[in-house]
């Protein structure tokens, strides 16, 4: 969703990457970054983006997530990150914004989206030194708020495959959904799950008080056909799921069990939310943790009753764009309602980290600023996983 210069604070605090449909003004308050000199000027292409390769039998002890970097903002965060030598980063969605509004199935926003990441040197740094995992969200979609009624986007998911070298199954069906099993130690298997909330999604439903606090966009919808990940994907997901893992890593673009906001969310699909959890359930998958990005704002959560055990989330957002650089300083920010948030709203630039000591069975969830610095975190001991 794209970045609105709401006129009130209140707005501001609740906002998930909104704008209005014509909207035109500059994305950021900041000056841009400058790409090296040698760029290409004015070049409307792109270039595969590499990274270290993925060491499937490697166990995991250090994970990174993020979301939600402008292109041409500061890139110095990657660096920070790049420090916390992660054994994977997971990059889970609006990896740049390209909104394609020249309605041109040439993608030429997007295309140089992409080209000026490319020419990040930190995020090239970071690429090199941590194997990079990736699933889209709306703005590398191509269509703010996106979903399966988007024109081009076997176009956009095949750049997508381009730009991130994707070479897997992933490039055989449609959607950018996969899955991984890493590390060969017993009882110290990692499943990633990246879900694709975009390419199936049906049309959410509009709200009928616009900037109403907790109806900003859109209000749920019990239509039981309406989609989140297309019936191809549920029945992948079940499969996935059944495989035997110690720790699974459920990535979704978008929040799920986040409760206290308008914006896209699965609780605009509450049919398809409630079918999510039943099928956590139904196959017995243990060792689920969530994460989530897209709301340039960060925050854990915790909900209980949907499953044996807690469901945990972890939302990290933004890394170089955050919800702070919109309000008023001399505001004080209002945080938005907060059913199953643990901890208060993080506006500033962040990125998750977990942290997996698998001798003492616990796994150190944390979210961190762009020092590097510890803001937020929880401790979640895997024997409760279960």
């Amino acid at each position: 969703m794209r970045q609105m210069l709401f006129a009130g604070a209140a707005l501001l605090a609740a906002t998930a990457c909104a704008t209005s449909d014509n909207e035109s003004v500059t994305l950021t308050p900041h000056e841009p970054w400058a790409p090296p000199a040698e760029a290409p000027d004015g070049a409307i292409k792109a270039v595969p983006m590499r990274s270290a390769s993925l060491d499937r039998t490697q166990t995991l002890t250090r994970v990174v997530f993020a979301s939600c970097a402008q292109q041409n903002e500061d890139q110095s965060i990657w660096d920070v990150i790049a420090a916390e030598n992660p054994d994977l980063t997971l990059y889970m969605g609006d990896n740049v914004y390209g909104d394609v509004r020249s309605n041109d199935p040439a993608l030429p926003e997007l295309k140089a989206a992409y080209m000026r990441l490319a020419q990040s040197e930190p995020f090239a740094r970071l690429r090199a030194s941590s194997p990079l995992l990736t699933v889209w969200d709306d703005h590398d979609y191509g269509l703010n708020d996106g979903g399966g009624e988007y024109e081009f986007k076997e176009n956009a998911e095949a750049l997508f495959e381009y730009v991130w070298d994707v070479k897997d199954e992933r490039a055989t069906r449609p959607g950018t959904y996969g899955s991984w099993i890493l590390g060969d130690e017993e009882d110290r298997r990692v499943q990633v799950i990246m879900l694709d909330t975009r390419y199936f999604r049906s049309l959410l439903q509009p709200t009928d008080e616009p900037g109403a606090r907790g109806k900003e966009r859109y209000v749920p919808d019990s239509d039981p056909q309406k989609t989140m990940l297309g019936e191809a994907q549920w029945s992948w997901l079940g499969e996935e799921l059944r495989k035997p893992a110690d720790l699974r890593l459920v990535v979704s673009s978008v929040q799920v069990i986040s409760e206290g906001h308008g914006w896209e969310a699965w609780k605009m699909l509450p049919t398809e939310r409630e079918r999510f959890y039943d099928l956590l359930d139904e196959t017995g998958a243990g060792g689920v943790i969530l994460l989530t990005g897209d709301r340039h704002a960060a925050a854990l959560y915790k909900k209980d009753g949907v499953l044996s055990y807690p469901l945990v989330e972890a939302t990290s957002s933004s890394l170089n764009l955050p919800l702070r650089a919109w309000l008023d300083p001399d505001e004080p920010y209002d945080q938005e309602p907060g059913p199953n948030r643990t901890t208060d709203m993080i506006i500033d630039a962040n990125y998750g980290l977990l942290e997996i000591d698998w001798e003492a069975g616990v796994v150190d969830i944390s979210i961190r600023g762009e020092d590097g610095g510890e803001i937020e975190s929880t401790v979640v001991e895997l024997g409760t996983l279960r």
